[in-house]
C-alpha cells in the first residue's frame, strides 16, 4: 500500500461514518486540517435511536444527540459546517462545491483527501398520493420531530407501517407503545429480510399476539388522503384505513456526488471500495451505507447499510489515511432488533441466500434449529430460544439467527466472534463460556449448537423440516410414520395429525410397533427426547429415522394461524356475537365478567391452576378474566378448554399491573362440566392417572415433583406421589415431635433435614446461601413456595403417600409427618401404577 502524508481532509457527511472518522484522524494526527461538511442540522445524532423517542421510551430528545459542532470544535480541533451541501465534487482540482443552506450562497472547499461519507436515504417511490401529509419518512431528527409533533397535536389512532425491515417493526412496536392501532403491511411473505421465513413466522405470531395487524404479500398500489385520514389500496384490491403512515420501504444510497464525479459505482448504485476503503479515484475514500464492500463469508461483493460496520470502516480509513498498514476484512450483518416481545439476532448469510445460489440442503451445507433455554431452567425467568445455524461440510459456520425473549444478542455476539475468528462448529462444542444459573447453562446454548452440528457432520442424527413433514403428509405420501414420544399430558394439549405415540420411557419396549421399513420422523417438545430416541431406534436395526427440526413448539408457531382457526367454539362463538345484532360484543363479554383472577409473574403450571380454582367456584356459563405473564399461557388455556368443556372467549395484550411485564388476558365461559381440579382428579380414569416417586429431598427436586403434579391435576388427571428415603423429609412437621426412639433412629433424626424449609439445592447450595437465593427469586418472582405447592397439591386431590418400609429404615414416626400423608407399602404404590400411564422417578 502507498502511503500518503495528507495535510487536509474534506468530509462529506457527519453522521456515523463520517463523525468516527474525523475523531480517529484527529486522534492520529495532531497537525491534519480536518472539515466536515453536513447538509443536514445534526451530526453525530443516535438515528438507530430514533424510534425509541418517539415511543417514549427515550425521554428526552437531547440524549439522541451525541456531538455537535461545537463540540467538535473544543474537543478535536475540527471544523463542522452543518447546513452546507456539497452539490459537486472536483476530483482533477481536487475541491468540492459547497452550497450553505442558510444563506443559499455557493463556494469551492479544496482537499487533499476526500472522504465520502454521505449514508442512504429511505426509498420513495412514485406510488399515487405518496406525499400526503399524514405520510411520513423516518431517517433524521427532523423525521423525528415531525412524526412527534403529528402525533401530540393530531391525537392518530391507528397507523399503517409501510414494509417490515428493522425501523418498520421498531416503529410498529413504538406506536403501539404511544396508543396507537397499527397495521404492517409488508410486500413480501415476511417481515425481517435477514431471517429465513420460518424464524420471521415467530415473529409474525408475537406481532399477532400483540394486536398488530400483519398483511403480507401484498403491496401499496396507491394512497388516497382524505384529510386527516388515509385510505390505504392495496394490490390485492383490500383497502386500510389510517390515520397516519410511516413508511419504511427500503433505502438507497446517496451516491449521486460520487456518480456524476465519475467514481465507480456497483449496480444498486454503490461505491464501490477496497480493503482499503479508497474509490476508484485517488485520494477519494468512502464509509458507510454509501458503499461496497466484502462479505466476509462468502467472499462476495455487498452492501450492508448498519451502523457498527460503518463505524469500524472509518476507523479502518483513518489508520491507512494516516500511514497504518490496515485493512477492512468484510462485513458480517450482524444485527439485533427488538421486535415487541422477542429479540431477533442474525449473522451471516440465511440459507435463502444459499439456496439463490443453487446450493442444495445437506448436500452443500446443514441446517439445524435448537431450542434452549435462555438460562438453566430451574432458576426463575428461564425463556426459550430458537436457534438457527448454517454450516457446511467441513464445519465452516456459514450464518445463524436467534430469536427469544432474553440472550439472544449475546449468543449471536459468540457466534459473530468465532466466525470472525475462522472457527468452526467444532470451535463451539468446546468454547468454555461464563456460566451461573441467573445467566446461562453448564452447556450454553451456543455450545449446543455445536454438539448437534458435531452429530449431523458425524452421521449420529439427521433432521427433516416442518414444511417436508407437512408436505408428506398432505400428499399422504406411504413409507413413513411419525413418531411422537412425549409424554400423554403434552399430547393432550398438541400432537401432530396422524402421529403414532409411545413415551420415550416405553420406547424400547414397544419398538416393534414401529416398521424398521419406513422411515420414522421423531418429534418431542423441542427435539432432546427425539434425538434420544432416534438414537434407540438407529442402534436397534432402524436406519431411515430423522428428528423432526425444532421439535412440536417449533411446529405449533408454524401453524398459529391454523390453530387460532381451529381453536374451537370459543373464537367463533364470539364472532357470531359480534356479527349478530341481538348477541353481545366484546364490550358485553366484558361487563359480564364474574371474576377476575392475577396470574401475573406466575410460572406454569400456576395460571392454569388458579383458572382451574376460580371455575370450581362459578356457575355454568359465568365469564372469568384471567391475566398472565406467560407467553405460552394463552395457547396452552385454549387447549385446556378445549379439553375440559370451557370456552375460551377472547385474548388480548395488556400491560400487567403488578409487574413491569407484558401479560395476557384472557376470557374463559365455564362450561356445565363438573369441576376438573377434585372431583375428576379423584375419579379420573384408570387410563389417565400420574404416579411418581419421590427418592430424592433436594428442594430443587421437591419443587418439581410438585409442579409436575399440580400441572397434572390441573388436567383433571389422578396423582399419587410416593416419597420413600430421603422424600421423607419433605413430609415431616417442621417442630420435633415427642416420640420414642432407638439411638440409631435419633442420630437420623437429627442429621436429616425436618420438613421443606430446611431442604437445600441439590447444586450450589453454598452453604445455605444457594438455597436462600433461590427462595428470594422465587418470591421476587410469583413463584409459590414449596409450601404453597404442596397446599396446592392436597387441596387439589393429590394423594401423598409415605413408604412404610422406608420410614422403619430412615427412623421416621407416622406421628413426625404432616397432617393428610397415607401410610402405604410400595404394592399400593405399584396398584396406583397400574392405572396410569405416566410414572416418574425423582
Amino acid at each position: 500500500m502507498e502511503k500518503k502524508k495528507y495535510a487536509k481532509t474534506v468530509i462529506i457527511g457527519g453522521v456515523a461514518g463520517g463523525a468516527t472518522a474525523a475523531a480517529r484522524l484527529r486522534r492520529m494526527d495532531e497537525h491534519m486540517e480536518i472539515v466536515i461538511l453536513e447538509r443536514g442540522e445534526y451530526i453525530s445524532y443516535a438515528n438507530c435511536g430514533l424510534p425509541y423517542y418517539i415511543g417514549d421510551t427515550i425521554k428526552e430528545r437531547e440524549n439522541l444527540l451525541l456531538q455537535t459542532p461545537g463540540l467538535m470544535k473544543r474537543r478535536f480541533n475540527i471544523e463542522v459546517r452543518v447546513q452546507n451541501e456539497v452539490t459537486a465534487i472536483h476530483k482533477e482540482e481536487k475541491t468540492v462545491e459547497v452550497k450553505n443552506l442558510k444563506t443559499g450562497e455557493s463556494y469551492e472547499e479544496s482537499y487533499d483527501a476526500l472522504i465520502i461519507a454521505t449514508g442512504s436515504s429511505p426509498l420513495k417511490p412514485p406510488i399515487p398520493g405518496i406525499d400526503g401529509a399524514n405520510i411520513f419518512t423516518l431517517w433524521t431528527v427532523p423525521d423525528t420531530d415531525r412524526i412527534k409533533e403529528y402525533i401530540d397535536v393530531n391525537k392518530p389512532k391507528n397507523a399503517a407501517v409501510i414494509g417490515g425491515g428493522f425501523i418498520g417493526l421498531e416503529m410498529a412496536e413504538n406506536l403501539h407503545a404511544a396508543g396507537l392501532k397499527v397495521s404492517i403491511i409488508e410486500m413480501q411473505n415476511q417481515v425481517m429480510a435477514p431471517m429465513d421465513y420460518e424464524m420471521a413466522q415467530l415473529l409474525h405470531e408475537n406481532l399477532e399476539l400483540n394486536g398488530v395487524e400483519l398483511i403480507l404479500g401484498d403491496g401499496v398500489s396507491s394512497f388516497e388522503n382524505k384529510g386527516d385520514e388515509t385510505t390505504i389500496h392495496l394490490t390485492s384490491g383490500n383497502v386500510v384505513e389510517a390515520d397516519m403512515v410511516i413508511l419504511s420501504i427500503g433505502i438507497r444510497p446517496n451516491s449521486a456526488l460520487a456518480k456524476e464525479a465519475g467514481i465507480m459505482l456497483n449496480a444498486r448504485g454503490g461505491v464501490i471500495t477496497d480493503e482499503y476503503m479508497r474509490t476508484s479515484e485517488p485520494d477519494i475514500y468512502a464509509v458507510g451505507d454509501v458503499i461496497e464492500t466484502e462479505n466476509h463469508t462468502l467472499k462476495e461483493r455487498t452492501m450492508v447499510p448498519l451502523a457498527g460496520p460503518a463505524n469500524k470502516q472509518a476507523r479502518v480509513l483513518a489508520d491507512v489515511m494516516t500511514g497504518t498498514d490496515r485493512t477492512y476484512k468484510g462485513v458480517q450483518a450482524t444485527s439485533v432488533a427488538k421486535v415487541f416481545d422477542l429479540t431477533a439476532a442474525a449473522v451471516g448469510v440465511n440459507e435463502k441466500t444459499l439456496i439463490g445460489k443453487g446450493l442444495k440442503r445437506e448436500k452443500d451445507y446443514y441446517s439445524i434449529l435448537v431450542d434452549q433455554k435462555s438460562h438453566a431452567g430451574y432458576y426463575p425467568g428461564a425463556v426459550m430460544l430458537t436457534m438457527k445455524l448454517l454450516f457446511d461440510k467441513e464445519g465452516k459456520i456459514l450464518g445463524s439467527q436467534i430469536i427469544g425473549e432474553d440472550g439472544a444478542d449475546k449468543r449471536i455476539d459468540v457466534l459473530a466472534t468465532v466466525m470472525r475468528l475462522n472457527g468452526t462448529v467444532y470451535d463451539l462444542a468446546e468454547l468454555e463460556l461464563a456460566y451461573a444459573p441467573p445467566y446461562s447453562s453448564a452447556k450454553d446454548p451456543v455450545n449446543m449448537l455445536g454438539f448437534v452440528a458435531q452429530n449431523v457432520l458425524e452421521g449420529r442424527v439427521s433432521f427433516i423440516s416442518y414444511d417436508e413433514t407437512d408436505r408428506m403428509l398432505a400428499e399422504k405420501i406411504d413409507g413413513f410414520t411419525v413418531l411422537d414420544v412425549t409424554e400423554a399430558v403434552e399430547r393432550e394439549v398438541f400432537s401432530i395429525p396422524e402421529s403414532h405415540h409411545i413415551p420415550l420411557g416405553q420406547l424400547r419396549e414397544r419398538m416393534e410397533e414401529l416398521s424398521k421399513d419406513q422411515l420414522i420422523i421423531v418429534y418431542c417438545a423441542i427435539g432432546v427426547r427425539a434425538y434420544n430416541g432416534a438414537r434407540i431406534l438407529m442402534q436397534n436395526g432402524f436406519s431411515n429415522v430423522k428428528v423432526l427440526s425444532g421439535g412440536m413448539t417449533f411446529y405449533k408457531s408454524m401453524h398459529y394461524k391454523d390453530r387460532n382457526e381451529s381453536a374451537g367454539g370459543g373464537q367463533q362463538e364470539l364472532k357470531a356475537a359480534q356479527e349478530s345484532k341481538d348477541a353481545p360484543g366484546t364490550e358485553d363479554i366484558i361487563g359480564k365478567v364474574i371474576k377476575n383472577v392475577d396470574c401475573c409473574g406466575m410460572q406454569c403450571p400456576g395460571p392454569i391452576m388458579k383458572v382451574n380454582e376460580a371455575l370450581c367456584e362459578m356457575k355454568p356459563g359465568e365469564i372469568l378474566q384471567v391475566c398472565a405473564t406467560d407467553m405460552g399461557f394463552v395457547k396452552d388455556v385454549e387447549s385446556w378448554c378445549r379439553r375440559t368443556g370451557n370456552t375460551f372467549l377472547k385474548s388480548e395484550p395488556k400491560e400487567s399491573k403488578t409487574l413491569k411485564e407484558k401479560g395476557n388476558v384472557v376470557f374463559i365461559r365455564k362450561g356445565a362440566g363438573e369441576c376438573r381440579i377434585k372431583e375428576n382428579a379423584l375419579a379420573g380414569s384408570a387410563a389417565q392417572g400420574k404416579t411418581m416417586v419421590v427418592f430424592s429431598g433436594d428442594l430443587d427436586k421437591v419443587l418439581a415433583s410438585f409442579i409436575i403434579a399440580n400441572g397434572a391435576a390441573a388436567m383433571g388427571r389422578p396423582v399419587t406421589m410416593f416419597f420413600t428415603f430421603w422424600g421423607l423429609n419433605a413430609l415431616r412437621k417442621p417442630e420435633k415431635q415427642s416420640v420414642k426412639k432407638s439411638f440409631i433412629e435419633k442420630m437420623f433424626g437429627a442429621m436429616m433435614p425436618r420438613g421443606v424449609k430446611k431442604l437445600t439445592l441439590s447444586r450450589m447450595n453454598m452453604a445455605g446461601m444457594g438455597t436462600a437465593m433461590m427462595k428470594k427469586v422465587m418470591a421476587d418472582k410469583n413463584v409459590d413456595s414449596l409450601e404453597e405447592l404442596m397446599k396446592q397439591a392436597m387441596e387439589n386431590g393429590v394423594k401423598l403417600v409415605a413408604c412404610t418400609m422406608s420410614m422403619d429404615v430412615m427412623g421416621i414416626t407416622k406421628e413426625e409427618l404432616i397432617d393428610g400423608v397415607e401410610l402405604a407399602g410400595v404394592a399400593s404404590y405399584l396398584g396406583d401404577a397400574e392405572e396410569s400411564n405416566v410414572n416418574l422417578f425423582i
